[in-house]
């Protein structure tokens, strides 16, 4: 008789031979342009921390301060005793820094598409869905039980096509993208799927995750960078990435802002944001506020690090923001790159199915306002020894 976990041990088999098992480094230091890495002081070009705020003195006072203020934790979720001053003030600040005319504030960014989705469509309506929408987008449209029709990436013209086949069968429709594609770094036309959006009637929604503090005058994001303001209803964003802290934000019109508090199961059961994170997130809006420096920083960088790649003969896929893919294909030549590149004193994983494509793997690069010239051609050497040595550049 086999064991009721045979499956396991199978799948787990199967994932190491495909070079698809997650092998977790542990950091021994704060996220920063360098860090130690099990043991190793790397270049860090991994972590998603755009402008260099999540080790930043003024939010690390910020949070030492609110634990002394208000301890370090609610013990309540925000609809019953958890919602503290803090909270209010970052969703004012955030409103009026995206220039919409309400925010709310939730646990992340992957909590706050699961609690925006479901409140919007259900059973009977239709999300269409852009084919590399990130995982959270992709479980918050299922758990809402709406049709999910998925639509080409990026080709608004592909979207009018099934929205034209569909929309009528439903009782009304959602579009949803992300603004920057996390693994590819490109840019949602989000000027022409708003235009599909108001020809039909569509309400419309875009995850700004990876364009918050990147995108728009001073980081304020995709909505900022294409002048819809007032326009999309709904902005999804994160705290975790360019903002250096952790938890989520749904902006949008008040009226939807206001509909989802009262429906978002994820803000219903799940206890409040703690008073440290609030208050770093504060800080974070401050900085953001006070000065373009670190932004432009970020896109010098970008620049840089991506004319050196082209140079060197790495195909860096089709970005347009400081995420850059170094495609290789195959997973494993993927994990070998990466091993070899920490053993030069770079930290850059491979990223593999089921998060890309399969034959679509690559080294995600991810530089920051952190990383002066000199670390960009650090890693620039190393990326040109282990390049040759792999016969991926000659």
């Amino acid at each position: 008789m086999s064991d009721k976990l045979d499956f396991i041990t199978e799948e787990l088999e199967r994932l190491k031979a495909e070079h698809l098992f997650i092998n977790i480094r542990v950091m021994e230091s704060p996220a920063d342009g360098w860090m130690i890495v099990d043991g190793k002081k790397v270049l860090n070009f991994c972590t998603n921390n755009y402008l260099g705020l999540a080790n930043h003195p003024r939010l690390k006072e910020a949070a030492k301060k609110a634990v002394d203020d208000w301890g370090v934790g609610p013990a309540a979720v925000r609809t019953i005793a958890g919602t503290t001053r803090l909270h209010l003030e970052l969703e004012k600040r955030l409103a009026a820094f995206k220039g919409v005319e309400d925010a709310l504030f939730v646990q992340s960014g992957f909590n706050a598409n699961q609690a925006a989705i479901p409140p919007l469509v259900g059973k009977g309506d239709v999300i269409f869905s852009d084919r590399l929408n990130h995982a959270s987008i992709i479980d918050g449209a299922r758990l809402s039980r709406a049709k999910i029709i998925v639509y080409e990436h990026c080709d608004p013209a592909d979207l009018e096509s099934k929205v034209q086949e569909h929309l009528s069968q439903y009782r009304r429709g959602l579009v949803v993208t992300d603004g920057v594609f996390s693994m590819d770094g490109d840019v949602a036309p989000l000027d022409k799927i708003y235009e599909v959006a108001e020809t039909y009637g569509l309400m419309t929604m875009v995850d700004d995750a990876h364009g918050e503090g990147v995108l728009g005058r001073g980081g304020r994001g995709i909505v900022d960078h294409f002048g819809l303001h007032g326009k999309f209803d709904v902005e999804i964003g994160t705290l975790s990435k360019a903002f250096g802290v952790v938890g989520g934000v749904i902006a949008g019109k008040r009226l939807i802002v206001d509909y989802i508090r009262q429906k978002a199961r994820p803000f219903l059961f799940s206890s409040a944001p703690t008073p440290a994170d609030t208050a770093a997130c504060l800080a974070a809006v401050d900085i953001l506020e006070e000065s373009e420096e670190l932004v432009e920083r970020l896109w010098e960088n970008a620049r840089y690090l991506k004319a050196g790649m082209d140079a060197l003969g790495f195909d860096t896929g089709h970005s347009q923001t400081p995420i850059l893919p170094i495609m290789l294909g195959e997973a494993g030549l993927a994990k070998t790159f990466s091993r070899k590149l920490f053993e030069q004193g770079v930290f850059a994983m491979g990223i593999g199915f089921p998060t890309v494509p399969r034959g679509l793997a690559r080294i995600r690069v991810m530089n920051t306002a952190a990383h002066t010239k000199d670390d960009l051609d650090f890693g620039l050497e190393a990326f040109a020894k282990v390049g040759r040595e792999l016969g991926v550049i000659s």
